[in-house]
């Protein structure tokens, strides 16, 4: 079989055009980034950026400044008293929780379990200790 100039120009423009989009496609791949996940902000930082940015954007005067400060204090000492309201209660259901598993698991079972939460409660207690909390 005898192939005319036009099929062979056809062909090899095929031929140019997949290796232009592998080509594409394996750049893409190669530069991809991997995604690294977020960290949350430290409080401070993060209070930071927020009174510069209402400050810059807002144009605030130095008593504005410092009435801002008051409020993110007062908003900071409420959100902690709720937290340490709501602790007994979430104490209360993860104690009930464990009461609940105590009762499905066989005897050999449980000194695994007391020792897998205590390995728990001991990583919990470092990373609190380390700055890292939870």
């Amino acid at each position: 079989m005898k192939l005319s100039r036009a099929a062979i120009a056809l062909y090899v423009g095929l031929v140019f055009a997949s290796g232009l989009v592998l080509g594409a496609f394996g750049q893409r791949l190669y530069t991809a980034s991997v995604v690294v996940p977020r960290q949350r902000p430290n409080p401070e930082e993060f209070r930071k950026r927020i009174v510069a940015e209402y400050q810059s954007r807002l144009k605030l005067s130095p008593d504005q400044v410092g009435k801002l400060n008051q409020i993110l204090d007062d908003t900071r000492a409420r959100m902690e008293e709720t937290r340490k309201s709501m602790r007994p209660a979430y104490q209360k259901i993860h104690e009930e929780q464990v009461a609940k598993i105590r009762e499905i698991l066989a005897p050999e079972q449980l000194s695994e379990y007391d020792k897998m939460r205590k390995e728990r409660e001991e990583r919990e207690q470092h990373q609190k200790q380390s700055g890292r909390g939870i």
